[in-house]
């Protein structure tokens, strides 16, 4: 039984601090230069008139103007740096706000590189961005009017991921903050991949993949796919979007099932990471997860449909592409 126990705790701690170290210092790469240009651009009243543009976006799904500069970090960084901005603004907002917002981080970040992943595999950016932009808004749209009409998750969010800055507007004090938020920043990356490890033991990824083939084969991504497509699901677009370029690029994938795949893994991907990550500001559980599941289903259950009544030669030229043309 201790050798038992002994094994897990090898497994569980074996090159995790390195990966910790490893990601930490990519994101603060990112995040660092971030702090301070949005640090500049507040100085010269940006800041203002940013949520002030999108102020008509914002109020289309419920949210304050100041969020869309969140929104805004989020789609040209990462989710961490999106939420390093939404920590500064120690914003009051319910349950059903903070899940809305939580949707939008979700179905649109990281976009500089997703999209030229997406771009690889043969997927236009057009196309990749109007799903993730819009798929955003309609589904953070469509959660306003179901909160708003059936009053429903009006609570003040509980957020774990909770930071109050200084009152003291002197430059030394702000450092101190964002040194602060960068050491919050630090701990959640480590119990959240700590966690994330300990999943992968205890079997949850491949429970995950066991319930979500069905659903694949439902909308009709070929068996050659599915495998790539659950790993892009539950590790990132990234990871996903390799694989099935590298299969692609073998001929053993269609472009069809590349652009349908991609499509799916634009909406949902980081299943595990990213869910547990928007559940630290408050948001709801069967909002981001179960919700985000069945709206990206929907959507690109719609989108199969509509493939198979348009000819190839015009989804080539619209749509998708050979990676070898």
């Amino acid at each position: 039984m201790n050798k038992r126990i002994c094994r897990w705790v090898g497994l569980l701690w074996s090159g995790l601090w390195k990966e910790i170290i490893d990601v930490t210092w990519t994101l603060y790469k990112i995040m660092i230069p971030m702090i301070i240009v949005i640090k500049v651009v507040e100085e010269f009243g940006g800041i203002e008139l940013l949520s002030h543009w999108l102020s008509p976006v914002m109020s289309l799904v419920g949210l304050p103007s100041e969020m869309g500069l969140v929104w805004a970090t989020t789609l040209v960084t990462n989710m961490y740096a999106g939420l390093v901005v939404f920590m500064s603004m120690d914003a009051d907002l319910t349950v059903a706000q903070v899940s809305i917002l939580g949707t939008l981080l979700l179905l649109a970040h990281s976009l500089p590189v997703e999209v030229a992943v997406a771009k690889k595999a043969g997927v236009g950016i057009v196309a990749t961005l109007v799903i993730r932009l819009g798929g955003g808004l309609l589904m953070g749209w469509i959660l306003h009017h179901i909160y708003q009409g059936g009053n429903l998750l009006n609570t003040p969010a509980q957020t774990v991921w909770k930071h109050s800055p200084t009152s003291d507007p002197s430059y030394i004090a702000w450092a101190f903050d964002q040194l602060q938020s960068l050491a919050m920043i630090f701990l959640v990356i480590a119990a959240l991949m700590t966690f994330l490890r300990l999943l992968k033991l205890l079997g949850v990824e491949k429970l995950m993949a066991i319930l979500l083939k069905p659903i694949l084969s439902v909308l009709g991504i070929s068996r050659e796919a599915t495998n790539l497509t659950i790993v892009g699901i539950t590790l990132g677009v990234s990871f996903g979007g390799g694989l099935l370029i590298n299969e692609a690029k073998r001929g053993h994938i269609s472009p069809r099932d590349i652009f349908v795949a991609m499509m799916l893994l634009n909406l949902l991907h980081s299943l595990i990471e990213d869910t547990l990550l928007i559940l630290l500001i408050g948001a709801d559980f069967m909002t981001i997860f179960w919700g985000r599941i069945v709206f990206s289903v929907v959507i690109v259950g719609v989108l199969v449909f509509a493939l198979r009544r348009i000819d190839e030669s015009t989804c080539r030229k619209y749509f998708y592409k050979k990676i070898s043309d």
